[in-house]
């Protein structure tokens, strides 16, 4: 079935859903379907390791009888299984308590416009095919160098999802896209090593929703081995305040704290160290984050939320200044405000300095500027207080003197509160990553607490 009769078959499915709510009492509904479809492959050392195929379907109903609320979900289509669904959910519905923030979207806050976004496109290489490329992905990380002893294995994947979202205000409208990847990941170790204490190993991907933007498969190879190769020799950090480089990679995980922050969710729970921050300047002056959700082929482009309601292009931070919440409609009546057409979160962030300076930043020129400090590559563990801004996590990447990479550190602990590490940013790079749903070049901060 082509994905365009797919949509249309859940438009249909999805208005049955409503239908069959208002059929058995609820005074409003909210339905939303997909399918999602695709395949994966692995190589491992030249040799296949898995080809995956896979279809998943879904549909989730929620019914309202006044202020109750209640929902239910399957991912049987069949008209039996979709009757049931919403009886299940009325049946939660009429015996749970009221919410008096319960509710659908405020009709004049839906999406009427769906332009096109750009958001499927076919790849012609099959299973097959995906395997040869895995093939030459792994090899090319192989060859890079006598020290890569080993492969974790090249991959390449290939998906596809067609998305419905209704209610009974009238609104019905749905969405296809895809997914594309190539990844690989390797390991290494000196020659003179006979220990796996001396072994390392790094990864590199592409990804993107129009196979034409892929990385070759050769260069992420390469680029996965050259990133495992140039961590070897690692030594451990020294207890001591520093300047820190969160590398383009990892650059958004900071961005990510402060969206979370900001999200609907966490301010009405009081769960957020930015409470009540609207229109305080939290960043820099010459910082600016802004969410573009219609960017064309971009990675969370959508013209309507989780709710249904329009997105917009907005600032985030403007000047520095948080300049918008992020928030879905049942979050907007419990702050008593309006809709950001925020449902399911943010969509294409991107930090952006308005420092001349920074127009053509490269990494080089920001190792330049900090002279001496930290390169992070890499974050592990989950020591942020979303409560507090406390931040604490492992970190691997490369010590710098004299504006020079000298040697890579590989246990690290880095440490500070988030307030302080968002005023404290020095510049952002033009060095962007654009894989993901956060877009940021590289950002120094002017010091940071490291401990070994």
């Amino acid at each position: 079935m082509s994905n365009s009769r797919e949509q249309q078959m859940l438009e249909e499915l999805t208005q049955q859903m409503l239908d069959e709510a208002k059929v058995q009492g609820a005074t409003a509904a909210e339905a939303a379907s997909s399918i999602e479809s695709g395949y994966s492959t692995s190589v491992r050392m030249g040799e296949i390791d898995t080809i995956e195929h896979h279809k998943d379907n879904g549909m989730g109903i929620s019914v309202y009888f006044g202020k109750r609320k209640g929902s239910a979900s399957t991912s049987d289509f069949s008209a039996a299984s979709v009757k049931e669904a919403v009886r299940a959910a009325c049946d939660i519905a009429r015996y749970t308590e009221e919410d008096e923030y319960a509710g659908l979207a405020d009709p004049e806050n839906l999406a009427t416009e769906f332009p096109d976004l750009e958001l499927e496109h076919s790849w012609g290489v099959g299973v097959e095919e995906s395997v040869e490329l895995a093939k030459e992905c792994e090899q090319a990380a192989l060859e890079y160098d006598e020290r890569i002893i080993n492969s974790e294995g090249g991959s390449v994947s290939s998906h596809h999802s067609v998305r419905v979202y209704g209610n009974s205000n009238g609104f019905l409208a749905g969405y296809r896209s895809s997914q594309h990847s190539i990844s690989c990941s390797v390991v290494a170790q000196e020659s003179s090593s006979n220990s796996s204490d001396g072994m390392q190993r790094d990864y590199w991907y592409s990804a993107a929703r129009d196979p034409e933007a892929l990385a070759n498969a050769e260069d992420v190879g390469r680029i996965a081995a050259e990133r495992t190769v140039n961590r070897l020799g690692s030594r451990k950090g020294k207890t001591q305040r520093s300047p820190i480089i969160f590398a383009a990679p990892i650059a958004g995980t900071l961005i990510r704290h402060l969206l979370s922050a900001v999200s609907g969710g966490a301010l009405y729970r009081k769960a957020s160290f930015l409470l009540d921050s609207l229109g305080e300047q939290l960043f820099p002056d010459f910082i600016n984050i802004s969410e573009k959700p219609h960017l064309h082929r971009g990675v969370a482009s959508a013209s309507f939320d989780s709710d249904g309601v329009a997105t917009v292009e907005k600032d985030i931070i403007s000047g520095g200044v948080l300049s918008s919440y992020l928030l879905n409609s049942y979050a907007a009546r419990r702050l008593n405000m309006e809709s950001s057409g925020n449902g399911g979160g943010a969509r294409n962030v991107r930090v952006n300095s308005s420092k001349s300076a920074d127009s053509k930043l490269s990494l080089k020129d920001m190792l330049q500027d900090m002279d001496r400090g930290f390169l992070v590559t890499e974050l592990m563990g989950q020591g942020v207080n979303g409560i507090t801004g406390d931040y604490s996590r492992g970190a691997a990447g490369f010590w710098v003197d004299g504006g020079e990479i000298v040697y890579p550190i590989d246990e690290l602990t880095i440490a500070g509160n988030l307030k302080d590490m968002f005023k404290q940013i020095v510049s952002v790079g033009t060095d962007v990553d654009c894989r993901g749903n956060i877009q940021s070049g590289s950002i120094l901060l002017e010091s940071m607490s490291l401990a070994s």
